[in-house]
């Protein structure tokens, strides 16, 4: 099972870094990221594997918010994801 994570918010230091740790905690792999920053604004989508999560997705969406409290993130079952991006 997978998740989309993105992340979007004024550029700062650390930004990946703190997305990367709190999903090493909670136990998700990041299978694969795509980050840029245009002008002072900063965007990422990463997907991560959930198969081994010991937290529910709605913990681990809360643990990033706590971590980066202004940026807009949203943490995203593949399946939600992928049906809301259907034809």
């Amino acid at each position: 099972m997978k998740a989309v994570i993105t992340v979007v918010g004024k550029d700062m230091v650390g930004i990946l870094a703190k997305v990367s740790t709190t999903c090493s905690e909670c136990n998700a792999n990041v299978l694969d990221v795509t980050q840029s920053v245009l002008d002072e604004y900063f965007t990422m989508v990463m997907v991560v594997d959930i198969s081994d999560l010991n937290a529910d997705l709605s913990a681990m969406a809360g643990k990033l918010e706590e971590k980066l409290p202004t940026m807009k993130i949203h943490v995203m079952h593949e399946d939600i994801f992928n049906a809301m991006h259907r034809i």
